[in-house]
């Protein structure tokens, strides 16, 4: 049984997605509960078993994050969907949080630092990321001169998101809210990669959803920086490493993702994932959210 069948005292399961749950109150009060679940997924299915303990993990640093951009690393507050004050069902086990509910824009807020994944392949082949032009001569996992936004368009569920420019992203939400999209996202990247820096850890590239409030304020929601949602690597390994993917192996679900590609054919129900792949995964999580908080 997933966390999406459990009943929770005053709020009504609505949907659940690969990793998280969503629950409206019964009151009918304007807030949204989002619980993170223990789920896993590669190549787009829900693995078995869970990892235990990771939904924890992941608002636990969602949470650290809210805090750091709202003025606990010094810089301005940036409005985010949680609501002061407000408490969680116990049940949930430090996997809730409850927000203000927002009208989300279809745009994801996609910022790259460095070069690797999809951007790298593109740049092997036309020397540019979601078709932005970068210099010559950069090699798989290099810093890029200066992070760039690639927004991507959230499709529709079940769907795969789509790469978008800035002018498609201009069409959907209009040029006022385009920039400030842009703008907010490359700020939140600057100043969580200063702090990640700070912490011995590189922020290669993440991704950001924001809704907007009653007021029209643009805000922060779903998650933030967590392994699910950003790409992090340890600094040092990452400047003495001598191949790529030691250079770049990343504090997230990579061991399930490179355990599935060798033990599967994407055909039919992919195999349970043994329980060293679990114990290591988890072990990933938490090893980001206690370098990034001490």
């Amino acid at each position: 049984m997933t966390d999406a069948a459990t009943p929770l005292a005053g709020w009504t399961h609505t949907y659940s997605g690969k990793v998280r749950d969503l629950y409206r109150p019964e009151d009918g009060t304007d807030r949204m509960l989002v619980v993170a679940s223990d789920r896993v997924s590669a190549f787009d299915v829900v693995l078995e078993p869970a990892i235990t303990g990771k939904g924890a993990l992941l608002t636990t640093l969602s949470l650290w994050w809210f805090d750091q951009l709202a003025g606990g690393d010094g810089g301005r507050a940036i409005p985010n969907h949680l609501l002061a004050g407000a408490t969680p069902p116990a049940e949930t086990d430090g996997r809730g949080m409850v927000v203000q509910a927002l009208e989300m824009l279809p745009v994801e807020c996609v910022v790259r630092g460095y070069l690797t994944g999809s951007g790298w392949v593109e740049y092997q082949q036309d020397g540019t990321v979601c078709g932005i032009p970068l210099p010559e001569g950069l090699g798989n996992g290099d810093r890029l001169p200066e992070p760039i936004f690639t927004p991507a368009y959230k499709a529709p569920l079940g769907e795969h998101d789509e790469n978008i420019s800035f002018d498609r992203t201009v069409e959907l939400v209009g040029a006022e809210r385009a920039a400030e999209l842009r703008d907010t996202s490359l700020e939140i990247y600057r100043r969580a990669a200063a702090l990640a820096e700070a912490k011995g850890l590189i922020l290669a590239d993440t991704k950001f959803e924001f809704g907007v409030d009653g007021d029209g304020t643009l805000t922060l929601a779903d998650e933030v920086l967590t392994s699910d949602s950003s790409r992090y690597w340890d600094a040092e390994t990452w400047r003495t490493a001598e191949t790529p993917a030691a250079r770049m192996a990343s504090f997230d679900k990579q061991i399930v993702r490179d355990w599935l590609a060798a033990n599967w054919d994407k055909q039919g129900t992919p195999p349970a994932l043994p329980a060293d792949i679990v114990t290591r995964t988890a072990a990933k999580y938490r090893e980001l959210l206690d370098r990034l908080t001490a």
